[in-house]
């Protein structure tokens, strides 16, 4: 779990309000504060450049992203901040030192650099449109700043899996996934990227922000393959995070 702040629950303790009232406070209050200290890791450059950057800090570093604002997949959600702050502030127990990570829809490569940061061995993903901007990210944030070189690969979601990513050299520890499900017609697609990269010993960690029924929908058709477990949740930005590993045959 993210950790939270408990000094404004330790003052409501005494307050004379109902059971019911208190809890919804405090969580509330919570939820407010520990959003406000993920967003603050976004800074706005002090000068102007000849190229636009949007600035951000995470595991001692500044990392500078460039986006392009004529592609959904080349902005920073805050999804993929909600995520690199839970890799940092949980490294313990989340260690990504030497593990194997892969990054679906990667976007800028802001989740693939913290976790390159953190020590793992990282590959970022996503469409072929959008690997020259993440390469760019990646390179210019962690060249002789990271243990493991991050790689870029490009993975359409349900396409030519077995030949890029066969099964029988899988072997990641973690799958990152931030804000990669909306309202996109590539849905089952994207249940069968994640049957296909993920095996018994895998652990996704999966950031939604919820917008429309059909993640709803989503999430139901996941479980049937995954079992799922909702680590955090952000109610002001309408974002979840969660923990999911692969059924096991006889549970499914």
């Amino acid at each position: 779990m993210i950790k939270k702040t408990s000094v404004y629950r330790r003052s409501l303790v005494h307050h004379s309000m109902d059971p019911g009232a208190r809890e919804e406070t405090r969580e509330d209050y919570d939820d407010k504060q520990v959003v406000s200290e993920i967003m603050a890791r976004c800074f706005i450059p002090t000068r102007i450049t000849t190229s636009s950057w949007e600035g951000f800090r995470f595991v001692g570093h500044e990392i500078r992203i460039t986006e392009a604002m004529d592609c959904y997949g080349a902005v920073v959600w805050p999804s993929a901040l909600v995520l690199c702050y839970f890799l940092e502030t949980n490294a313990k127990q989340y260690n990504m030192v030497d593990k194997n990570v892969i990054e679906i829809g990667a976007g800028t490569g802001l989740v693939s650099i913290v976790a390159s940061l953190l020590g793992a061995h990282v590959t970022a993903t996503d469409l072929p449109e959008l690997l020259g901007n993440l390469q760019y990210n990646i390179s210019r944030n962690t060249k002789t700043k990271c243990k493991h070189l991050p790689q870029v690969k490009e993975l359409s979601w349900g396409v030519a899996l077995d030949k890029n990513f066969p099964k029988s050299s899988n072997n990641f520890d973690y799958i990152l996934a931030a804000d990669v499900v909306y309202a996109h017609p590539f849905l089952e697609e994207l249940l069968v990227t994640f049957d296909h990269l993920c095996k018994e010993t895998t652990t996704i960690l999966w950031v939604m922000r919820f917008r429309l029924e059909k993640e709803n929908k989503f999430v139901d058709r996941f479980k049937e393959l995954f079992d799922l477990e909702e680590i955090s949740s952000f109610p002001s930005l309408n974002i979840k995070l969660y923990k999911a590993v692969r059924k096991s045959r006889r549970s499914a």
